[in-house]
C-alpha cells in the first residue's frame, strides 16, 4: 500500500514537471549546426548583407532590440567589459555581431546604438569588429529559429533572455554563453574553440534548469518548484529502493 502511494505521488510530480510549456522563452541550443548563409541582414548604412559573408573569423552573435528598456543594456554592457578586458584583438581574433530581433527597427537605431557603444569601448577595432544589424520579419524569424532563440512580444516591448552565441568561420554554432555577465577565461576559450570549429557544451545549462527568467524583474530567479520536484523524486526513489530491497534481504536470512 505504501509503495502504491509513493508511485502515485512520484507520478504526479513527474507529470507536473513534464507538463510545463516546452516552448517557453529562452534559448534551445543548436550546437554543431550550420547557420543558413543566405539569411539577409541590414547594416547601419542601410545596405543588405548575407550573414554567410560575415563569417570570416570567430563570431560572437547576440540578439537585442535597440529600444529595449531592460535586459539588453546589461547584456551590451557585459560585452563591452569583455572587449575592454580581453587580451584578444577585436576585429582580428574575433568579431561581434549584434542583431535586433524587432523587425520594425531600422538602420538609424542600429547606427545610434553603435555610436553609443563606440564611446564606451576602449580597445581599437570597434569600427570593423562590432557590427550592428537589423532585418525584416522573415529573416529575423529564420535567424532566431536557426539559433534557438525564442521571445515573446508584449505590447510594444518583448520578453526575452540574454546571452552570446559563438559561430565558427564556417558558420557552425559552437557555444552558447548565457546571461549578461561573462567570465573572461570562459569567453576566450569559447572564441578559441570557435576558431577551430569545436562545439562545446554549455555549463550554464544546469543553471538554466535551476533558474527561470523573471520578465517582471528582468532577472533570473531560483526555480524552487523544479528543485523541490527533483528532490522529492530522489527521495521517493530511495524509499522505493529500501522498501523493495530490504524484504529480499530478510528472506535470504
Amino acid at each position: 500500500m505504501r509503495i502504491a502511494f509513493v508511485f502515485l505521488f512520484l507520478g504526479l510530480i513527474i507529470i507536473d514537471i513534464l507538463g510545463q510549456d516546452p516552448e517557453k522563452i529562452g534559448i534551445i541550443e543548436h550546437l554543431d549546426e550550420l547557420v543558413p548563409s543566405d539569411i539577409e541582414l541590414v547594416d547601419v548604412n542601410n545596405e543588405k548583407v548575407q550573414i554567410g559573408s560575415l563569417f570570416t573569423k570567430p563570431t560572437v552573435l547576440n540578439f537585442v532590440y535597440y529600444r529595449c528598456p531592460g535586459i539588453c543594456t546589461p547584456l551590451m554592457d557585459g560585452i563591452t567589459e569583455l572587449v575592454n578586458g580581453s587580451d584578444m584583438v577585436l576585429g582580428e581574433d574575433y568579431q561581434i555581431v549584434t542583431v535586433s530581433f524587432d523587425f520594425t527597427e531600422g538602420a538609424d537605431l542600429a547606427m545610434k546604438k553603435r555610436n553609443n557603444y563606440s564611446m564606451l569601448v576602449k580597445k581599437e577595432g570597434m569600427e570593423d569588429g562590432w557590427l550592428f544589424f537589423t532585418a525584416d520579419s522573415l529573416n529575423v524569424s529564420r535567424l532566431t529559429q536557426s539559433l534557438g532563440f525564442s521571445y515573446k512580444k508584449t505590447g510594444s516591448d518583448f520578453i526575452h533572455t540574454a546571452g552570446l552565441i559563438l559561430i565558427s568561420p564556417e558558420g557552425k554554432i559552437t557555444r552558447y554563453l548565457n546571461g549578461t555577465y561573462f567570465l573572461p577565461f570562459e569567453f576566450k576559450l569559447a572564441v578559441i574553440e570557435s576558431s577551430k570549429g569545436i562545439p562545446g557544451p554549455t555549463v550554464n545549462r544546469i543553471l538554466q534548469f535551476c533558474y527561470s527568467y523573471d520578465p517582471v524583474g528582468q532577472s533570473y530567479v531560483l526555480n524552487v518548484t523544479k528543485l523541490a520536484g527533483v528532490l522529492i523524486i530522489v527521495i521517493a526513489g530511495l524509499v522505493l529502493l529500501v522498501l523493495t530491497v530490504k524484504p529480499k534481504r530478510k528472506a535470504t536470512n
